[in-house]
């Protein structure tokens, strides 16, 4: 359940920075930010760590900048926007298939 817990706080970090984009799409000068965490999470549960205590890596892009010095795509963000939902939708049935788990567990004992 930590995995399960560790990438929904990383895909809640990826959504707030996907609207934070998403409103600064006409930003003079805004550089998209990037999250990441997957990485992190792998390594934290194949080699033995706590994976719930993994931490997002929030980075700027370094996409070409527009006119304005602006680097959001919009396009891209919407897709990485969908992406990330189904992405957490899935981690919550996850959560919820565990958490039915145990109740089943607990009621059989």
């Amino acid at each position: 359940m930590e995995a399960i817990q560790g990438a929904l706080h990383g895909l809640a970090a990826r959504q707030r920075a996907i609207s934070d984009n998403v409103a600064n799409t006409e930003t003079p000068g805004f550089l998209a930010e990037q999250v990441s965490f997957e990485d992190s999470l792998r390594d934290a549960i194949q080699n033995g760590g706590d994976p719930g205590t993994v931490q997002p890596t929030i980075t700027r892009s370094n996409a070409p900048t527009n006119l304005q010095g602006n680097n959001v795509s919009l396009d891209d963000e919407t897709v990485s926007m969908m992406q990330t939902g189904m992405q957490y939708q899935l981690m919550v049935e996850a959560m919820t298939a565990k958490f039915n788990i145990l109740r089943m567990s607990i009621g059989k004992g």
